[in-house]
């Protein structure tokens, strides 16, 4: 039994929070963008409706119809212990020379060429809606017919299942001391020149034609790191190939994967960012890395939130997404949790026993990002949903898998077992962080969607801890129009920052470039 999934990574009814009245003027009407080989793609910009199209016809000032939820309990088995994940990987065979030749015509048909993508105004999900039975007037009455419409509430019930990944052992116990954290003052404030967007990366009219060439038509979030000198990993949050639409994240058929890998070794982001392969677990189809329950109110899907590499060893901070709440901009975590790869990121490992459980639905680092620098790893950390603050935590490089090793930035101090205790590094609330070392300012960044604000930011300082200056405004959603994310790639620069928004509309990935005058 498949769970309903009408939710987007580190989205769903997430993006909604963002759906907040664009006051500035809408740009100026543009056709839609259209890729080298003359597929149309995605605008997530705010402009002006077509002057040429013709005039909305005027609904009717009474709808038809008015449905009622009405919550129908439905029985779900989950078998016990969680199945093996199948790390079935298939080598990319090289692209053709020519971009825009189908690579596996065997897979997908070449689409007809369009004269655009029809875009709806829908953003509710798309699965899991029953059929409802109506009562009352017909139609053409003037008043509206009053319909029933189940929705499924699944209420999982375990029950014993085959044979589950092998049990891992137990690190020993590792109690650090305390030691001061002392804050410094705060750096000057960059100055945002400018911010511009550069490109669509994923989806289709994307000059990377991920749906062509990997069935990703839509997806999210688009973390970096730097895997190895000259290349770089970009990971995707809840990905849907054939049979997604526009509006949103896709329904549970339409061949849903919890989360996606590309790699890159594109230095020359100012025109856009070339995705040179991706971890396929069929010929031209991205694999799902780390496996998900998909069953509401369990587990509905397992989202990346940062990665990084020690040494060859690949890692990926997650969250186990227990459901998407029906409050927008809210969700429930089981736990945050960390996961590895000795492979280069084919094949992933979910740890045992790095998670931070989210008991009570009150657990402070269950949507990380974890930096590596010097002889620690940071962990910024915030709650389930984008109405938490930010904590921090560190642990020595060789100790990141042990949970009990780390330390929480506490009051000026770094104090072991104290990941509640953490005191918030900025005022107000913050989700989606994104952070690195800039190297020839030392300095760090951080940019991280302010939901309450619409806007996403970006701080500086010259600690993990701080102080952090005040912050900066990178995008609107007056200007994008549910924008979320903001994810740094690793080759910016405290001049040049370069950064990855999700479009909750579009449902893809877009490349975005701000202009800093950093203080000198």
């Amino acid at each position: 039994m498949r769970a309903t999934h009408g939710s987007t990574a580190l989205g769903a009814l997430l993006a909604v929070t963002l759906a907040i009245p664009a006051y500035a003027a809408p740009f100026p009407w543009l056709p839609p963008p259209v890729n080298m080989c003359g597929e149309t793609g995605f605008d997530p910009l705010n402009r002006l409706p077509d002057p040429a199209a013709p005039p909305a016809p005027l609904g009717p000032m009474v709808p038809p119809s008015i449905d009622i939820p009405v919550v129908v309990p439905e029985l779900t088995p989950v078998p016990l212990p969680d199945p093996p994940h199948d790390n079935t990987r298939v080598a990319q065979a090289p692209l053709p020379s020519d971009p825009c030749r189908n690579p596996c015509p065997e897979v997908r048909d070449t689409p007809e060429p369009e004269d655009g993508i029809e875009e709806s105004d829908n953003t509710s999900p798309r699965s899991g809606s029953g059929s409802g039975s109506g009562t009352g007037s017909g139609s053409g009455s003037g008043i509206p017919r009053i319909r029933l419409k189940p929705e499924r509430e699944t209420i999982p019930i375990p029950v014993p299942g085959g044979e589950g990944e092998p049990a891992q052992e137990a690190p020993p116990r590792v109690v650090r001391p305390v030691e001061p954290g002392p804050l410094r003052p705060a750096v000057a404030a960059p100055v945002v020149e400018s911010v511009r967007l550069v490109e669509q990366v994923t989806g289709h009219g994307s000059n990377n034609r991920t749906d062509m060439r990997w069935q990703v038509d839509g997806t999210d979030l688009g973390l970096f790191w730097e895997t190895e000198p000259g290349k770089v990993a970009m990971v995707f949050g809840d990905t849907f190939g054939e049979g997604w639409e526009y509006g949103g994240a896709g329904s549970d058929t339409a061949d849903w994967r919890s989360n996606a890998l590309a790699y890159s070794t594109d230095t020359n982001l100012d025109d856009g960012l070339v995705i040179d392969s991706m971890v396929q677990d069929s010929p031209c189809h991205a694999a799902e890395l780390l496996g998900s329950r998909k069953i509401k109110n369990w587990e509905t899907t397992t989202i990346p939130t940062s990665g990084f590499a020690i040494g060859r060893r690949q890692f990926l901070s997650y969250m186990s997404v227990n459901h998407w709440s029906r409050i927008p901009g809210m969700w429930l975590t089981n736990y945050g949790g960390l996961a590895y790869s000795d492979d280069g990121g084919q094949t992933w490992t979910k740890d045992q026993h790095a998670r931070w459980e989210n008991m009570f639905g009150v657990g402070r680092f269950q949507v990380a990002a974890m930096v590596p620098h010097g002889e620690y790893v940071y962990m910024f950390g915030t709650p389930n949903g984008r109405i938490g603050v930010i904590g921090l935590a560190r642990v020595r490089t060789a100790d990141v898998l042990n949970k009990t090793a780390y330390q929480y930035w506490v009051d000026g101090d770094w104090a072991p077992a104290a990941e509640n205790s953490a005191t918030p590094l900025v005022g107000g609330t913050a989700s989606e962080l994104s952070v690195r070392f800039d190297a020839e300012s030392g300095q760090w960044q951080m940019v991280y969607l302010d939901a309450a604000a619409g806007q996403i930011v970006l701080r500086t300082a010259a600690e993990p801890q701080g102080r952090w200056n005040s912050a900066a405004p990178l995008v609107s959603t007056q200007d994008y129009p549910m924008a979320y994310g903001g994810f740094i790639h690793p080759w910016s620069t405290a001049r040049d920052l370069y950064f990855t928004m999700s479009a909750w509309q579009s449902y893809n990935v877009y490349l975005m470039h701000a202009r800093l005058n950093p203080p000198g």
